[in-house]
């Protein structure tokens, strides 16, 4: 709860959309739901974030550095991710385990440590095609001539 003045609310907590939308706010990040029914972000192919959602309650798992891996294994309702572990992906057994603004910190993170190990060349290829994709989509439209502007020739 968070007490605002007098007034006392229930803080609200991020849910497997609120996640979702989180996500897609990364550059070229894609999402597809693999193996079942588990709803996986992807930079380039590369998985960043995996939300078990049949699973109650649902559960999130991401990468993270080797520092916070073990930090993080240490605390109540994270564990290792299941055949990920050995990459450093820790699952956490619901979304609300961690609190919003680490939870957000932690997918960016996860975001950042997938997007540095592509190669530079790659990067760089997806970023060009990023802006080549927004400048196309900031141009005006062509005026389109009268058809008395096109009998004159």
């Amino acid at each position: 709860m968070l007490r605002i003045g007098r007034v006392i609310r229930q803080e609200e907590r991020m849910d497997i959309e609120a996640i979702r939308q989180y996500c897609l706010r990364f550059p070229h990040t894609t999402e597809i739901v693999q193996w079942g029914a588990d709803l996986c972000f992807k930079v380039d192919g590369k998985l960043f974030v995996v939300a078990a959602i049949e699973m109650v309650p649902q559960r999130l798992s991401f990468k993270c550095t080797p520092e916070n891996f073990a930090e993080l294994c240490e605390r109540t309702g994270i564990i290792p991710a299941p055949y990920m572990a050995r990459a450093q992906w820790v699952s956490l057994l619901g979304p609300n385990v961690v609190p919003d603004d680490e939870l957000r910190e932690l997918i960016a993170e996860s975001y950042r440590l997938v997007w540095e190990r592509l190669p530079k060349k790659r990067r760089a290829e997806l970023e060009a095609s990023a802006a080549q994709k927004k400048a196309a989509a900031h141009k005006a439209p062509a005026k389109k001539k009268s058809a008395g502007a096109r009998k004159k020739r």
